[in-house]
């Protein structure tokens, strides 16, 4: 009977449960994407070359998904409370009509698990299309190999993992439901939604020093961040983060009595219903400035984690292409510390290995010591030289502009050997490099083909040859190498980033889409009586949204600010590694608030006006 009356229930206040609903199924579907990482293709490919990163990649994922499931948990409770505040009244009658306690919290815990079930169903099969999707993303960002197939896996072992975590969850949302109905008691749940809330009463000039004080302490936080920079970590910092927190509280805390006190005073505060709009949204404000600040820092920590982890993605993929512009590049030492030059490429071809077929070219160059009574670069910052010639042919090879003679001497504006140390390398025309004494040879090859086959081809041709190299001192820099390793930190990167910036950005438009939908069910019966005074359909529709985009923009508007500040200490940091694309990374950004922000935003005004067009 209960099971009948449950399962009636939810499809009768499925409207009710939207909201619940697509929260839980979007936490779940993050869930086993993410938890789904060691089935991700290039996951594979890199654990298959021993990638150091994947351990770490590991590692924290597993760190992460107990933190990310300690805020669902919260997030869900908090939907939780929403439902039981939503369903008081019907929880009443049913205590009038004689159903005892247990039974009405019995039928609780089985609605609870209905929804839970198609949940935890709907976002299982949802994330395995996040997964697939991210798998995509992901392949198509690896460059290395463009022409290899990865194939897509199912993971029952994340399946499993996310089916465990949020069952657990569930059982505390059951567990919670029950307790707080056989607490409740009968009269609290019968005049539910009948109490108004008073608007807070404070001078103007109270409410304007309540902001002047809340932004000085944003000033002085902001201040601290850009001058101490964002990783040095002591008592100052934690300052810095309380000064934010009090500062974001206070701005809150003062615009109950501030905004609506300077806009009493605008013809167009009594235009339409904008008088009552403001004064139910001053009233909240006020009580609701602690929820508002939480979720500021939680969409500044959204949009700062997701940008810097795309800008830093950005500027990692910059550096990869910059640092292995060659497949292979062979270097020569020389026999016993003295220059020798010789034919690299024949001696490669002695251990059996095609070079014919598999080399596209191959680009010797002789490296010199640097010289300052030559260059004019002091050995300090500039370890070797090239000459004019061998620079120009390199960059011909790779379409980039050459130089002339009266550029030189100049330091190098490109790489032209994989691997950092081209940056101290000094360019001097063919006459200054014949003063200068041979450092080694430099042998910089493009392969033909599939990189991943002929590298794999080439060292197993190595392998399998006793001595190649003739007793020359030769080392050998696969480009893949140094790929594997930067693209194991941008995975780690890019993932991390996008998992937590989602987690957070769905928990802020999660509570104030839950926050407003309550609210709306309060405010049903002050809609209807100005439905009874007059005010048209389309004028009640549109003094709802801008309640909802009142509540929904003040934070974004704070969380915005908070996060522009941070970015640019977090690029200070990010510049080390190179340039910052702030233009894709604020694209993409702004992609997510739309989707997921705009989403809740659009979600919450058709339930919230569902609620209100009710009869109560």
């Amino acid at each position: 009977m209960s099971g009948k009356l449950a399962l009636r229930n939810v499809r009768r206040s499925f409207r009710d449960y939207a909201v619940y609903f697509v929260t839980l199924a979007f936490g779940v579907c993050l869930f086993y994407v993410f938890s789904a990482l060691d089935d991700q293709s290039v996951i594979r490919l890199l654990a298959q070359n021993d990638n150091p990163s994947v351990e770490g990649i590991f590692m924290l994922m597993g760190v992460f998904s107990a933190f990310v499931a300690v805020v669902l948990a919260g997030l869900i409770l908090y939907a939780n409370r929403f439902l039981m505040k939503r369903r008081k009244r019907e929880l009443g009658t049913y205590a009038l009509l004689g159903m005892p306690t247990g039974q009405v919290s019995r039928i609780l815990v089985e609605e609870t698990l209905l929804i839970g079930l198609a949940a935890l169903v709907s976002g299982i099969a949802l994330g395995i299309l996040g997964s697939w999707c991210l798998d995509r993303l992901t392949v198509a960002m690896f460059l290395a190999t463009p022409g290899e197939v990865f194939a897509f896996h199912l993971s029952w072992k994340a399946a499993g993992k996310t089916a465990i975590y949020f069952g657990v969850i569930f059982l505390l949302v059951m567990v919670f439901t029950g307790v707080s109905v056989s607490r409740a008691r009968l009269i609290d749940l019968i005049r539910s939604g009948r109490t108004n809330e008073e608007v807070a009463r404070r001078s103007l000039g109270a409410s304007a020093a309540l902001f002047v004080l809340g932004c000085l302490c944003l000033g002085g936080a902001y201040t601290l961040l850009l001058t101490r920079g964002l990783l040095r970590i002591d008592p100052i910092w934690f300052g810095m983060l309380g000064l934010g927190t009090l500062g974001s509280f206070l701005i809150f805390r003062s615009l109950s009595g501030f905004l609506l006190r300077l806009t009493k005073g605008h013809p167009g505060y009594y235009k339409g219903l904008n008088m009552f709009v403001l004064r139910q949204w001053s009233g909240k404000v006020h009580t609701n400035c602690a929820s508002n600040t939480v979720i500021s820092i939680l969409l500044l920590l959204a949009i700062g984690v997701t940008a810097c982890s795309v800008g830093l993605n950005d500027t990692i993929t910059a550096t990869v292409s910059n640092q292995t512009p060659y497949d292979l590049t062979v270097l020569n030492y020389g026999r016993a510390g003295e220059y020798e030059e010789t034919d690299v490429v024949a001696l490669l071809r002695r251990t059996g290995f095609d070079t014919g077929e598999n080399f596209a070219a191959a680009r010797s160059v002789t490296v010199y010591y640097n010289d300052e009574t030559v260059t004019g670069f002091s050995q300090a910052g500039f370890y070797a030289a090239v000459p004019l010639s061998s620079y120009n042919r390199l960059m011909e090879d790779r379409g980039l502009s050459t130089l002339t003679e009266e550029e030189l001497p100049c330091r190098t504006p490109e790489a032209i050997v994989n691997g950092p140390a081209a940056d101290g390398v000094v360019v001097v025309s063919d006459e200054a490099a014949a003063r200068l004494r041979p450092r080694r040879q430099m042998v910089n090859i493009t392969y033909r083909g599939q990189a991943q086959q002929v590298d794999e081809a080439l060292r197993a041709a190595l392998e399998e040859a006793e001595d190649f190299t003739g007793g020359l001192d030769i080392m050998l820099n696969h480009k893949l190498d140094n790929y594997y390793d930067l693209m194991g930190t941008k995975i780690l990167v890019l993932y991390m980033g996008l998992y937590l910036g989602l987690v957070f950005l769905l928990t802020a438009a999660a509570v104030l889409a839950l926050q407003q939908l309550s609210q709306a069910s309060d405010n049903a019966r002050r809609y209807q009586l100005l439905s009874k005074l007059g005010a048209s359909e389309a004028m009640r529709r549109r003094a709802l949204v801008s309640q909802v985009a009142l509540a929904f923009l003040l934070p974004l508007a704070l969380g915005v600010i908070h996060a522009v500040v941070g970015m640019q200490a977090a690029n200070e940091v990010i510049r080390v590694m190179g340039k910052v694309n702030s233009a894709h990374s604020s694209l993409l950004t702004a992609l997510f608030l739309l989707l997921i922000y705009g989403g809740y935003f659009l979600c919450t005004c058709l339930g919230a006006w569902r609620a209100v067009r009710e009869e109560r």
